[in-house]
């Protein structure tokens, strides 16, 4: 196969998953323009530690600015002239939603048209955006699949995720750009973001601090390991726009219930958890399990990491950098 060395903007590329398609896209030799606001929604101390990653590799460039801010945006987009863009840039977080809605509709709504917007008026071929496994809401078929009801979100997070999959399919229509949505599950690994569940149980189980449980643990997620997501968006820039609106479950290789990761984590820690079994949390729901078929069918999609090795690497990683990760500021709620 012909080695394809691009430019692609990553926005969202001092987040969790931004920074590891950068990274991964920079090891393959190509382009990278990273765009993020740096905002301060969990400490951004963690962001510059992964942008100082990127910042030495030769191809990448930085650009520090909001994306609902549209100006700037078609600005830096002019100027750097990129293949397409992979938009991961988003205000994250369900709990975090019920308190700041605004945030979300800033940042998500507003900044991912902005995004759709320039990259008409650019003519650039294709976007891929990032979704989310919540907009299934409600939804009660498992495993969940792209041709399942996304009409029951119950968090404006989700609301906002389902808006962009719509605001998607109408650029499409409209203009031929090619759209493609990827609907992430549970999504962690290394760098991953403190205000995650394993981020946030490792942390409290090493200090001996109970960690919240909720709905009692009765919740099942297909837990993705960051490496398989970057895998799956990776092989679709490698395949040529066909002018294509879709929505992709990028799912893990296993699922797994909540307590079943407990006991994961508690082996890899040498270490029990003291649990505060809590009831459900407002706006999240019992299961969110993928059917990745299509995303196989269409690019080869296959998770391989398993949760014993995830979990292994990770333990490992926070270990390592344990004396800045604790000092980390608690996210926001």
């Amino acid at each position: 196969m012909k080695k394809i060395t691009r430019k692609i903007v990553v926005t969202g590329a001092a987040g969790f998953i931004g920074f590891h398609l950068a990274h991964t896209l920079l090891e393959k030799g190509w382009r990278v323009v990273g765009i993020d606001s740096i905002t301060d929604y969990y400490d951004p101390r963690i962001k510059q530690k992964r942008l100082a990653i990127l910042k030495k590799y030769p191809k990448f460039r930085f650009y520090r600015t909001n994306i609902a801010k549209y100006s700037a945006l078609e600005t830096i987009l002019r100027k750097e002239k990129p293949d397409e863009i992979v938009h991961l840039a988003a205000q994250a977080g369900v709990r975090y939603s019920l308190s700041n809605p605004w945030a979300y509709v800033e940042s998500n709504e507003l900044g991912t048209l902005n995004i759709f917007e320039a990259a008409k008026r650019l003519e650039l071929p294709r976007v891929l955006y990032a979704s989310s496994s919540s907009v299934y809401g409600l939804n009660e078929a498992s495993p969940m699949k792209e041709t399942d009801r996304t009409d029951t979100q119950i968090s404006v997070y989700a609301a906002t995720k389902k808006a962009n999959e719509a605001m998607a399919h109408s650029y499409h229509h409209l203009y031929g750009t090619e759209m493609i949505g990827l609907r992430f599950f549970t999504v962690y690994g290394i760098w991953g973001r403190p205000d995650l569940a394993l981020f946030k149980f490792v942390k409290n189980i090493l200090a001996g601090k109970p960690i919240d449980v909720y709905n009692r643990g009765k919740m099942k997620r297909s837990f993705t390991h960051i490496s398989d997501v970057v895998a799956g968006i990776t092989a679709l820039l490698e395949r040529t726009p066909r002018h294509r609106n879709e929505v992709y479950n990028l799912g893990g290789a296993e699922a797994m219930p909540l307590l079943d990761f407990i006991t994961l984590i508690e082996a890899e820690l040498g270490k029990k958890a003291k649990k505060h079994l809590m009831p459900m949390q407002a706006g999240d729901v019992k299961e969110t399990v993928a059917d990745c078929s299509k995303a196989h069918r269409d690019v080869g999609f296959a998770p391989k990491t398993s949760m014993q090795k995830g979990v292994a690497e990770f333990v490992a990683w926070f270990r390592e950098n344990e004396r800045f990760l604790l000092t980390l500021r608690e996210p926001k709620q």
